[in-house]
């Protein structure tokens, strides 16, 4: 019999313990560009925080400010070596064990993220595991520093999930998030976990 069981998981802050995105920027720039960056942005980040700059908004001048211009098969081949060094470090053990149920009892299994596709993929496809996450825009070979369509956060996330995968299709849907951009993907659970196991 056709299992029709489905488990979504975000990744930041849910998988890993931490959020990929800052810590692949001081991967890929050095711990002391990383901070002096950090700074320079700290305006904007307490505006994130406080409601009043989207987390979108505030991703593309991070994006632009450390990435506009980078090749995209180095890019490509950093995310990469990041996936394979620093994600381990980084994994929450009680969400790797559901992950690792969940495969074990045949259930499709997504992972969802506003992060980059880029430093994740290689480590979900170690897992055969779907990946849904932002994209980032390339020209001519190199990054622009933009994300290309919309970030993969909130009511983005429940749009790709649908375009993505019939859910109608599933009697059973596991999602597991832990911030106000999962809201919307635990909304379609029957299963939902919102910062725990």
């Amino acid at each position: 019999m056709e299992n029709n069981s489905l488990a979504v998981f975000d990744f930041d802050g849910t998988l890993i313990k931490s959020d990929s995105f800052l810590e692949f920027i001081r991967f890929y720039k050095g711990v002391r560009n990383f901070y002096f960056g950090i700074l320079l942005w700290s305006p904007l980040l307490v505006l994130m925080k406080a409601r009043l700059l989207s987390n979108s908004r505030i991703k593309q001048y991070v994006l632009s400010y450390f990435f506009e211009g980078e090749n995209i098969k180095y890019f490509n081949s950093r995310g990469d070596e990041f996936a394979r060094r620093c994600i381990p470090r980084m994994l929450n053990p009680e969400a790797m064990e559901k992950l690792h149920w969940h495969l074990r009892e045949g259930h499709k299994v997504l992972i969802i993220s506003a992060s980059a596709e880029n430093w994740i993929k290689a480590w979900s496809d170690l897992f055969r595991v779907e990946l849904i996450a932002t994209k980032l825009e390339v020209k001519n070979n190199l990054l622009t520093g933009s994300i290309s369509g919309s970030n993969c956060y909130g009511i983005e996330k429940l749009r790709r999930l649908r375009e993505h995968v019939d859910l109608s299709a599933y009697s059973e849907i596991f999602v597991y998030g832990d911030s106000k951009g999962d809201k919307e993907i635990l909304s379609i659970a029957t299963d939902p976990f919102y910062r725990k196991f």
